[in-house]
């Protein structure tokens, strides 16, 4: 029997307004196969921003869980970055009937008339040609991904000083394993190769793999074989939840600090972590880069976010040492760090709550 339309759609709105979600909404379009949801997940700062993931779910309900979690920790990104926005996040379901160019130029249509309250960019799945499919019929959309990319790198860097100094040493001493050389895996190589660390580098795209280690000297590694490298640092840069329970009890970095998203599997993870006194920066400080170009530039003003993306180090070590005197795993230390931020705004614009069409629209 197959499930109830509406009653999944009943659970899933139930599971975001538990959530706390601001806003939802869950796009349909038939001619195009264009089935996607937009969690809105807090407007308190200002305009809220978040990239466009695209990929295979087994059902809506693991969309909506997906991107709500994503939306929360854009967010925190935003505030730990010192930004005026809140986070969001969009993600359209892969399947067979989608036709991307029209199901990305309607979907730019359908994120233009929210009038600049969510400006996006690219993200897992989503390609250069969805993203100007979408500038097409939307404002508020960011296509260079070469310039997001190189800004996550730089800011990923300085956190990875960050946890050198815990230790007193310089980056040029560490031994770094990339997870993912996709357009952000590949810009964070590369900068810490001009560092002058020792690379180990992993990803499904064998040849591209091979590609990027040998441009930069690296190493090659079998991609099931990255996460328990003999490495000092290990750098998550492709999908999110690749380090549960098992993987932080094994893995033999002494830092975890990448560009993925999420990259915890779930909370019992950070805490194995810090047991285990395994330096972790969350993903919201050390991917941050990308946001603070797109939302430093078009909500800001700033001609130049570099200073903002540099400080994320700072931000970085103020969370490592917070969590080294409190004995709370970061991902709290950050979280709160974030909420204080929030709740202390003068931009704030009242409680906003979830919006049920209780159809697709």
């Amino acid at each position: 029997m197959s499930p109830d339309p509406d009653a999944e759609l009943q659970s899933v709105f139930e599971s975001l307004e538990a959530r706390g979600s601001a806003r939802c909404r869950l796009w349909s379009d038939p001619a195009s196969g264009l089935r996607a949801i937009l969690v809105i997940d807090d407007l308190t700062l200002g305009p809220a921003a978040g990239g466009v993931r695209t990929r295979v779910y087994p059902s809506l309900g693991a969309a909506a869980e997906d991107c709500a979690k994503l939306a929360r920790a854009m967010t925190i990104k935003c505030a730990l970055a010192g930004l005026d926005a809140g986070g969001a996040k969009l993600v359209v379901m892969d399947q067979p009937e989608l036709d991307r160019p029209r199901a990305f130029a309607r979907l730019g249509q359908l994120v233009d008339e929210l009038d600049g309250q969510f400006r996006t960019a690219g993200d897992l799945g989503t390609t250069k040609r969805d993203l100007e499919a979408m500038a097409t019929n939307c404002r508020f959309v960011h296509t260079d991904e070469s310039g997001l990319a190189d800004a996550v790198a730089r800011g990923l860097l300085r956190c990875i000083e960050a946890c050198a100094s815990t230790r007193g040493v310089a980056v040029a001493s560490l031994c770094v394993a990339v997870q993912g050389v996709g357009v952000i895996g590949e810009a964070v190589a590369r900068r810490l190769a001009a560092a002058g660390a020792r690379i180990l580098l992993a990803d499904l795209d064998r040849d591209r793999a091979l590609r990027v280690a040998s441009e930069l000297g690296a190493e090659r590694v079998d991609p099931l074989a990255i996460l328990t490298a003999n490495t000092d640092i290990l750098a998550p840069c492709a999908v999110g939840g690749v380090i549960g329970g098992e993987e932080a009890r094994t893995l033999r970095a002494w830092a975890v600090c990448g560009a993925a998203n999420n990259i915890l599997a779930d909370d019992s993870a950070a805490k194995i972590l810090s047991d285990r006194g395994v330096l972790f920066v969350p993903d919201p400080v050390a991917s941050a880069g990308a946001v603070i170009e797109g939302v430093g530039r078009s909500v800001m003003g700033l001609e130049d976010p570099g200073p903002l993306i540099d400080a994320l180090g700072v931000t970085a070590l103020e969370i490592l040492r917070e969590s080294a005197t409190s004995g709370e795993p970061t991902p709290v230390v950050a979280e709160r760090r974030a909420r204080i931020r929030i709740e202390r705004s003068v931009h704030r614009v009242g409680a906003l709550r979830t919006t049920r069409s209780g159809k697709w629209t």
